[in-house]
C-alpha cells in the first residue's frame, strides 16, 4: 500500500514502484533497453501530474500505469496451427516467413507467410511413417528423415507436393534421430551400429549421402546409450578452420558429447533409457553452447538437465543447472544468449544475465527454432502444434 502525505510524494512513490517493476519485467520478458522504456514512464507521468489536478485521477491512472508492464509487455506464445492428426518434431526455419515442420502419419507442412498459412501435406506411400526431421533450404526445397527400419531420406523440389528418395538402408535396427545442414553441407545421425554411431554425409543439399566409418575408439557406445530423435537438435555441424564439423550427444544410460576426437562424459541426469541430453545448440558468436534433456520418463525431474559448454583446444563443460518445470527436448538461442526452452513440461526463458528463468507457458512443445536473425522462434509439438515467440 502507498502512504504518501501530499500529491508529490504520491508520484514519488508511485514512480518507484513503476520503475522497479518496469525493470524487472522488461528484463524477464524481452531484454531491451529499460533505460528508455523508463524515461517515457517518468515523462508521461510528468504530463499526467501537472495535467490532473485531481488526486483520484492522477492515483487511478498511476495504478494503470503500475499494471501496464504485467498486463501487456509479458512475453506471449503464438499458437499458428494445432489440431492436425500429427505430433511434430521436425523443425527447419529458414527465414521469419518460411518454416517447414515434420512429424507421424506422413506429415508435412510449410508456411511462407510467417505462419498465417500452412500448407499441409501427407507424403504420398509414406503416410504410415514418423519423419523426426526436416532441413528445408527455401520455400521450394527441403529433405526429410524417416525412423526405424528402413531407413530412408527423402526430398522435394516442388514446395512437398511431390518426394523422391535420395537415400535408404534397410539393415535391422537403423534408427535415424536427426540432421544439420550448412552452405549445402549436411549430416545425420542415427542409433549405434555395431556400437557404432551411425552417420552420413552430404555435400550437394542431400541429394547424394556418403555413409562414414567413425573409428575413433572413444565414439564407441555402451549398451543402453544412443541418440535421441527428440526434437531434432541433437546433432550440429560447427565451423572451425573453415571446416565443418559435426558436433552431437547421446543419451540414455550415458549422456556424451562429440566433437572431432574428443568424447566428454555430461553431467546431466542418466542412468536410465530415458535420461540425458535430447538436444544442443552452439552459437559461434558467444563461442558457448548448451545441451537440455533430463528424464523423460519422469519429467517434472528438474535437476541436471541443462548444462553449458565451451569448443576450445579441449572441450570444457560447466556444472549442471536445473530447470525448474523439469524435462527438455529443444532448445533456441537469442542473439542476447538468452535460451528458450521447450518440453512436455512447458515453455520457458532462461535469462543470461541474471540467469533466471521465466515461464512462457504450460503448452507442450518438442522443438524449438530461431530465425537467422535471432527475432523470431517457432516451435512445434503433439495434435499439429506449431508457435512462434518474438523477441521483442
Amino acid at each position: 500500500m502507498i502512504c504518501c502525505p501530499d500529491l508529490f510524494m504520491l508520484f514519488s512513490c508511485a514512480l518507484r514502484k513503476i520503475t522497479e517493476m518496469a525493470k524487472n519485467k522488461l528484463r524477464q520478458a524481452f531484454m531491451v533497453d529499460v533505460e528508455l522504456v523508463i524515461i517515457l514512464v517518468i515523462n508521461l507521468s510528468l504530463f499526467i501530474m501537472y495535467t490532473f489536478r485531481s488526486l483520484r485521477i492522477v492515483t487511478c491512472i498511476i495504478i494503470l500505469l503500475v499494471a501496464f508492464p504485467s498486463t501487456i509487455l509479458a512475453q506471449e506464445v503464438k499458437v499458428l496451427s494445432k489440431g492436425v492428426k500429427t505430433s511434430l518434431r521436425g523443425l527447419s526455419v529458414i527465414d521469419k516467413n518460411t518454416v517447414w515442420v515434420s512429424g507421424t502419419n506422413g506429415k508435412v507442412a510449410r508456411t511462407a507467410d510467417g505462419g498465417n498459412t500452412f500448407q499441409w501435406v501427407t507424403v504420398e506411400g509414406y503416410g504410415q511413417r514418423d519423419f523426426r526431421d526436416i532441413h528445408g533450404f527455401d520455400s521450394m526445397h527441403a529433405v526429410i528423415i524417416a525412423i526405424d527400419t528402413p531407413a530412408i531420406i527423402l526430398k522435394t523440389k516442388d514446395g512437398g507436393r511431390s518426394w523422391y528418395k535420395v537415400f535408404e538402408d534397410k539393415r535391422p535396427g537403423m534408427f535415424l534421430d536427426a540432421m544439420h545442414f550448412e552452405d549445402g553441407q549436411g549430416v545425420v545421425i542415427g542409433d549405434p551400429m555395431d556400437g557404432n554411431p551411425f552417420m552420413a554425409t552430404t555435400n550437394d543439399y542431400g541429394e547424394t549421402w556418403q555413409v562414414q566409418e567413425l573409428g575413433d575408439k572413444c565414439q564407441q557406445t555402451i549398451n543402453g546409450e544412443a541418440f535421441f530423435a527428440a526434437s531434432g537438435s541433437n546433432i550440429q555441424l560447427v565451423k572451425m578452420s573453415g571446416k565443418y564439423n559435426p558436433l552431437y550427444v547421446s543419451g540414455g544410460i550415458r549422456s556424451r558429447l562429440f566433437y572431432l576426437n574428443q568424447c566428454i562424459d555430461l553431467p546431466m541426469q542418466s542412468g536410465k533409457n530415458y535420461t540425458g541430453a535430447n538436444g544442443i545448440v552452439y552459437s559461434e558468436k558467444h563461442k558457448k553452447g548448451v545441451a537440455v534433456g533430463g528424464d523423460f520418463s519422469d519429467p517434472k525431474r528438474s535437476d541436471s538437465a541443462m548444462v553449458f559448454f565451451e569448443l576450445k583446444k579441449s572441450i570444457s563443460v560447466g556444472q549442471p543447472i536445473a530447470i525448474p518445470s523439469g524435462y527438455k527436448s529443444g532448445v533456441a538461442l537469442f542473439r542476447n544468449g538468452d535460451l528458450i526452452l521447450c518440453g512436455t513440461t512447458g515453455i520457458v526463458r532462461w535469462n543470461s544475465k541474471s540467469r533466471e528463468w521465466l515461464q512462457l507457458s504450460d503448452l507442450s512443445a518438442h522443438a524449438a527454432q530461431t530465425d537467422e536473425k535471432y527475432k523470431y522462434i517457432y516451435l512445434c509439438g503433439s495434435n499439429g502444434f506449431i508457435g512462434k515467440i518474438i523477441n521483442k
